[in-house]
């Protein structure tokens, strides 16, 4: 039998508190002290309560008074004000091999716990005076609630944060509510299997693939379902809130006229036809200069760049203030300076890696297995063009040299898989290590802002949240197609988003589609609208041939290399068009009962009000809402209103598929008609 590996305490505190309950007669006003721990044992993190052989007497306590409630984290930060002096010496019980389990109670002491890490559903931290945490398990059990009356608990949230993903609530009334799901092991290690294709003859890349996705997959739910499910528990009037949040000015009355519904209508319009241009020439790009090499009419100019690209020799010097490397502002001269600067800055930290020892690199892990793994990735990017092609090939060398040069730029992200494919266009255009170097670092900083390679991948949750947000506005019935088949949050589109279409375009194509990204025209994650584009002209296909979970997935990979850049700008830029002039209705919906099966019940819609755009949607897009005058005026309307709105006909707007979703007579709703 192999050998278990001994359990190690990754966290101990002391003084930890239980406050029995007042309804307990016996143990009335007693408080329980004991130690708290969370344990590895065998790669599950146990979290550990065991109470003192003696309890506390409050009268042998001297404490601070209770101050106002704050929120958890200014909580967090006075902690170290709260001191406590007590008479009564504890004495400590060992912690042995043996103790841990699943149990919720300790048989020998009621209010003592040992719970698995993983079977923990929520959390909730708040504080008045002291931190105290309540636990709640999957089986809807609450544990006693522990108190820090002498801090620990900053300490205690950042050893759990290490052993479990936490979701802090988006809910502003349960902001003190952390949702707990398990990490996956394999996540770390699923880029390989993620990224792999064809170009790195794989014998089998639909299995690869599907290996990879279902590793992230089991992540990424599990994350998303923790926010999903305070939505479902969301008692009528905070659903009321949160749609008078939604519409300035909507007021809702839940207690008068219970049998009317508040229903929100999108309409999305006709999607308007738009017209591509030639690529911008060297020529063209130079009218845009003056005498100094100050760049004039940026707006225009990006404009251009965004309609029609840039020819090959462009790119070289547009790239560097496309990404910024360069200020439009600039003169020549200024530049030239600029350049030096950098190039010298660049050779410096440059220096720093190749200076290195190799017994200085046995006791430096960290920059080891950076530069093990760039090697390895280095080796199979792009090996197919023939700038990168071939043994020793001083392509190769260079995007060896820049990646690790990154790793001494920002040491913390170091190198992650992936950055290859984001280097390798960049360095083909600039044709120079340093140019590259530092195009690279702003492209980055773009990637990094939105947290693609933090290690718990929030920004990647983030921007399929928004995608699937986008998608179920321009699309309902798609979107609900995929919801049914577990794919809802569209984790098919996770490499897309990663390394911005890099493998599923051909190469020419992806220097086409970044630059025009670059321009950040014509809205914000423009990147986003460039996957509901692929994903409309492919959806009929998947609806019609009733593709499930692997099918989908197998389908998506298939589409790399065979995507036309061009239709995939014409329709991204055309669904912008589309949403910005969308429309959305919210109306009253009367009915003498809205549950009754009677065919004469009628049901009409009185018009409340209407804005340009969806606020979440303006949001992820950058667009502004512009709210018409009848928004802004919109409130609860009059009894005559309603009176004369149930002699009219009802006007249904819709964005083509007439879907309404039947709610309880009473309860208010949001819900998007498609």
């Amino acid at each position: 039998m192999a050998a278990t590996t001994p359990p190690q305490v990754l966290y101990e505190h002391e003084g930890v508190f239980i406050h029995s309950s007042s309804e307990d007669s016996e143990d009335q006003g007693l408080l329980v002290s004991g130690f708290l721990r969370i344990i590895d044992k065998d790669g599950e993190a146990i979290v550990d309560y065991k109470p003192l052989e003696d309890a506390v007497d409050p009268t042998n306590m001297l404490c601070a008074g209770k101050k106002p409630h704050r929120t958890v984290d200014q909580q967090q930060s006075c902690e170290t004000e709260w001191d406590m002096v007590n008479t009564i010496s504890f004495r400590r019980k060992p912690y042995t091999n043996g103790e841990g389990g699943s149990n919720h109670m300790h048989e020998r002491n009621k209010w003592a716990f040992s719970i698995s890490a993983v079977d923990l559903k929520s959390i909730t931290v708040s504080a008045e005076g002291w931190t105290h945490v309540t636990f709640h398990l999957k089986d809807d059990t609450a544990l006693p609630t522990i108190h820090f009356h002498q801090g620990g608990s900053e300490g205690f949230m950042e050893c759990l944060r290490k052993c479990v993903h936490l979701s802090k609530s988006v809910c502003p009334s349960d902001e003190s509510l952390f949702f707990v799901s398990a990490f996956n092991k394999a996540l770390s290690q699923s880029f390989e299997n993620l990224l792999d294709d064809t170009n790195y003859g794989l014998k089998d890349p639909y299995t690869t693939t599907l290996g990879g996705f279902s590793k992230v997959t089991n992540y990424i739910y599990d994350a998303f379902r923790g926010s999903d499910l305070e939505y479902r528990q969301r008692p009528p009037e905070e659903m009321a809130d949160l749609l008078g949040e939604v519409i300035p000015g909507l007021e809702i009355n839940q207690q008068e006229e219970p049998g009317f519904e508040v229903i929100t209508r999108v309409d999305l319009g006709p999607r308007p036809v738009v017209r591509r241009r030639e690529p911008l020439t060297v020529e063209g790009w130079l009218k845009y200069q003056d005498p100094e090499g100050r760049m004039r009419n940026v707006p225009d100019l990006k404009k251009n760049i965004f309609k029609g690209g840039l020819c090959h020799a462009a790119r070289k010097e547009a790239w560097k203030f496309l990404l910024g490397f360069f200020p439009w502002e600039s003169t020549y001269e200024e530049r030239k300076v600029l350049q030096k600067r950098k190039t010298d800055e660049y050779f410096r930290m440059k220096l720093q890696w190749r200076s290195v020892s190799e017994e200085q690199e046995r006791r430096n892990s960290k920059l080891r297995d950076y530069k093990s793994l760039i090697e390895k990735d280095v080796n199979r990017t792009d090996r197919n063009n023939k700038y990168y092609e071939g043994l020793d090939n001083p392509g190769l060398i260079l995007l060896h040299d820049i990646l690790m040069t990154y790793c001494m730029y920002d040491f913390d992200l170091g190198y992650v898989q992936g950055m290859s494919d984001l280097l390798s266009p960049i360095l083909f255009v600039m044709e120079s290590e340093v140019d590259a170097f530092w195009c690279f670092v702003s492209f980055m900083d773009q990637l990094v802002s939105h947290d693609n390679f933090e290690e718990q991948m929030q920004g990647m949750k983030t921007q399929l949240i928004q995608l699937s947000t986008l998608l179920r506005l321009l699309d309902l019935a798609f979107w609900n197609y995929l919801e049914s088949q577990d794919s809802g949050y569209l984790y098919f589109c996770f490499r897309w988003l990663l390394i911005r279409f890099k493998r599923e375009l051909h190469f020419p194509d992806v220097l086409r589609l970044w630059e025009v990204m670059w321009t950040g025209l014509p809205c914000q994650n423009f990147h986003l609208l460039v996957c509901c584009a692929i994903l409309d002209s492919e959806k009929q296909k998947i609806m019609d041939r009733h593709y499930g979970f692997n099918e989908i997935l197998k389908h998506i990979n298939e589409l790399s290399m065979k995507l036309d850049i061009e239709e995939i700008l014409h329709k991204s830029e055309s669904i912008c068009l589309q949403i910005k002039n969308c429309k959305v209705r919210v109306c009253l919906q009367a009915g003498v009962d809205v549950h009754s099966s009677s065919p004469s019940v009628t049901r009409q819609l009185l018009f409340l009000c209407a804005q340009d755009i969806p606020p979440s949607v303006g949001e992820i897009l950058g667009l502004t809402a512009a709210y018409d005058t009848q928004t802004a005026e919109c409130g609860k309307p009059d009894s005559s209103h309603l009176t004369r709105a149930l002699h009219r006909p009802e006007q249904a707007v819709s964005n083509g598929h007439r879907h309404l979703t039947e709610t309880p007579r009473g309860v208010c709703t949001a819900a998007f008609i498609s």
